[in-house]
């Protein structure tokens, strides 16, 4: 069989239920709460703007994720199954890392949107204009799946010779490579190089234009222009994870 083993997390104890039945209701709440921010950026014509645009990107993402790992995992433990498709498996992977190259990319682009929205105020709409906008996620997403695809393809042609048995709850690189039958050394090195890429320097980029932001807001006389300049700022970057946010930024538009 090419099916792969998922030892996962659970065991079929009654805390295991108890445990998957948490994070079942954290995966509802999640769903629901970026599916609402994304209706609510789409609806609203005052949100159509870059900060938004980039958000509602960075809800679809999370919900992307979440249901990329969750419902199999839910699935497999009401079933009393622990097997996974050679296919599913791969889908499972190139999503995963679709998603974690993407967003990375996708949160330093924000970084930037704040950066040029607080630093360069008279600036920002030459500058975040709709190509840039569009580009800014559009390229987070392209460059996701292509790094995902030579990971994805790399890792599901190494041979599985002994055990398939995945020792997690869904199926990752690391985790399969422990599976081949292969050296990997070169590989695994190459990937350093990909966690460079898709980890340091969005990290850098976010941690400079910060920097600059505030350095930009606590030379402002006004206190109330520091306070909005803050909450513009940091906010953004939360909401993606909490729909209130939005509904602040909603009600103090209005």
């Amino acid at each position: 069989s090419s099916d792969f083993i998922l030892l996962g997390l659970f065991s079929s104890s009654q805390t295991s239920l108890l445990f998957l039945s948490f994070i079942l209701i954290i995966f509802i709440m999640t769903v629901a709460e970026n599916t609402a921010m994304i209706l609510l950026i789409h609806r609203d014509p005052r949100l159509h703007i870059p900060m938004y645009f980039l958000l509602s990107h960075l809800s679809f993402m999370d919900i992307l994720h979440i249901s990329n790992i969750v419902p199999k995992m839910v699935t497999n433990f009401l079933l009393g199954s622990r097997t996974i498709s050679f296919a599913g498996c791969g889908f499972q992977i190139f999503l995963s890392l679709t998603l974690l190259g993407g967003e990375c990319l996708l949160l330093a682009a924000m970084s930037c949107d704040r950066y040029v929205a607080i630093c360069h105020p008279l600036r920002y709409p030459i500058l975040m204009n709709d190509y840039v906008s569009t580009l800014m996620p559009t390229g987070s997403w392209l460059v996701g799946t292509l790094n995902s695809i030579v990971h994805t393809a790399y890792t599901l042609h190494l041979p599985f010779c002994g055990s398939r048995a995945i020792d997690h709850f869904f199926c990752e690189v690391p985790a399969m490579l422990k599976l081949s039958c292969v050296d990997t050394t070169h590989y695994e090195q190459g990937t350093y190089v990909s966690g460079i890429i898709f980890l340091f320097i969005p990290f850098s980029l976010i941690f400079a234009s910060y920097v600059q932001v505030l350095l930009i807001v606590l030379q402002m006389k006004s206190s109330a222009a520091q306070k909005k300049s803050f909450s513009t700022c940091f906010f953004p970057h939360g909401c993606g994870h909490n729909v209130l946010w939005a509904i602040y930024f909603h009600i103090h538009e209005t």
